[in-house]
């Protein structure tokens, strides 16, 4: 029987695997049906060269002459050429593709500016500090790093963040009370699954009339529900958890995504009060904690009552939601069960990048990018603001003492005519009311949640102008 695997030579001489499934009647004719499929589905692209004769038979156990049989057809129907010296290749001929279907008649051009919020500037990743980062980590990893590894993550990165989170945003974090996950996400799922299967028995957790619906989602799969605090001009009302009774609730009290706005120092320490007295548990997202502009950084609440509160964080706004590492600094009665609800091992984060993070943290240039970044969107939200008080002076906007967004307040009824005029400029971009629970009242004023970190350097003056453009044509500005 032919085997189906053989080794296609690449531009520095090594081999790449190439499978070929020869089958059929005929060895020969089954060879030549399978190159001349891969050559027509566009496996095997144009200029491709194959192996030799001799290499080909010995990978596939076939006779020699049976592959060159195949390649003399091919070459002889046009899929191959052959020339001294230059080996059998790929002819270079069309590939044969589905005719694209029309695009539908008056529709807004393909978004040329990403203005969704949650996202950083990608083209900024410190991609040299990170490669040092990892050079310098790999070589110092013991062996066994390179092997299944804690649930609760790598030692070192916990290390690294319990240093880090206590110097920099106020939280207390003992290493042995960090697990390591992919993402907010992945830590709100895994606690989710352990407050209501676990010995909390939970039924439900509030959370912000406005935020995001995928955080919802993965409590109600839980089984959890999720009834909204109502919101007022200072911030989420806290003082209603003892109405809803909860058994826990999910904050961003450092800038509420997407209103923008700082929890008061008041209804933190009510919040704290609450699940004291009620035995509830304070989740909290920090959500763009370390980007603060206008004062130093509001610390996280964690810090009032570390036996309260479960701390979410990652590095998907920081750094790049790609790296898929957060962590849960969580209190002592729950870290243990977070860390069996993860697994027997870690499967969700890989060691290398947590090796890499850890290092990057200690050597301090995790510091200096967070600080070149700082900079960076504070001059971005700086020029949005000018840009919209000189061309569209009817747009108010609000929420950017912090974070990676700014919430752009437009004249009533005309939310939904601004998401069109900007498709139809290029603009990706989501209104408020995008964002708002289900069961929770409108706050009453139609408004745009513009993310301005998105666009690289060079297409953010673009971006801003389209904006302008955009909003100029549907409230009257000039």
């Amino acid at each position: 029987m032919a085997e189906t695997w053989a080794t296609l030579p690449n531009a520095t001489g090594q081999g790449v695997d190439l499978h070929v499934d020869v089958r059929g009647p005929g060895v020969r004719k089954g060879l030549t049906d399978a190159l001349r499929e891969a050559v027509r589905g566009g496996r095997l692209a144009p200029s491709t060269r194959l192996p030799s004769s001799r290499t080909l038979a010995a990978d596939l156990g076939i006779a020699r002459n049976t592959v060159a049989d195949a390649y003399a057809d091919l070459v002889a129907e046009g899929w191959l050429t052959a020339r001294q010296g230059s080996g059998t290749r790929v002819a270079d001929r069309a590939v044969s593709r589905p005719a694209a279907a029309p695009p539908p008649r008056r529709t807004p051009g393909p978004a040329r500016h990403d203005l969704i919020p949650g996202t950083p500037d990608l083209a900024s990743f410190p991609r040299a500090e990170w490669l040092k980062a990892a050079r310098k980590a790999v070589s110092a990893a013991p062996n066994e790093a390179f092997g299944y590894g804690d649930p609760r993550g790598r030692v070192e990165l916990r290390t690294a963040l319990a240093h880090y989170l206590a110097r920099a945003r106020g939280v207390y974090a003992d290493p042995d009370r960090i697990v390591v996950c992919s993402g907010a996400a992945h830590g709100l799922m895994l606690l989710a699954r352990v407050l209501r299967q676990g010995t909390w028995k939970s039924r439900s957790v509030a959370v912000d009339s406005y935020g995001l619906d995928v955080h919802r989602e993965l409590l109600t799969t839980a089984g959890l529900r999720t009834p909204p605090l109502p919101y007022d001009e200072r911030a989420t009302r806290t003082d209603q958890l003892t109405r809803l009774g909860p058994d826990a609730v999910l904050l961003t009290p450092a800038h509420q995504f997407p209103l923008g706005v700082a929890l008061p120092p008041e209804r933190r320490a009510e919040t704290v009060d609450w699940a004291r007295r009620s035995g509830g548990l304070i989740l909290e997202d920090d959500y763009d904690g370390e980007f603060r502009y206008d004062r130093q950084p509001v610390g996280a609440l964690q810090g009032l009552d570390p036996d309260r509160v479960v701390y979410l964080g990652t590095a998907s706004k920081s750094l790049a939601p790609a790296l898929r590492l957060g962590w849960l600094v969580l209190p002592a009665a729950l870290a243990a069960d977070v860390a069996r609800a993860k697994g027997p091992s870690d499967w969700a984060c890989g060691a290398i990048d947590q090796l890499t993070l850890a290092e990057f943290l200690t050597s301090g240039a995790y510091d200096r990018h967070v600080r070149a970044a700082r900079l960076r969107y504070r001059r971005r939200r700086d020029q949005l603001v000018a840009a919209l008080a000189a061309r569209v002076p009817e747009v108010t906007v609000s929420g950017i003492a912090a974070g990676l967004h700014a919430v752009l307040e437009l004249p009533d009824g005309t939310e939904q005519l601004a998401i069109r005029a900007a498709a139809w400029h290029g603009l990706t971009i989501l209104g408020l009311d995008r964002f708002r629970h289900p069961e929770a009242p409108a706050v009453g004023r139609d408004a745009l949640v513009v993310g301005y970190a998105t666009p690289p350097d060079h297409a953010w003056a673009g971006a801003l102008e389209a904006l302008c453009d955009a909003l100029a044509g549907v409230v009257g500005g000039g």
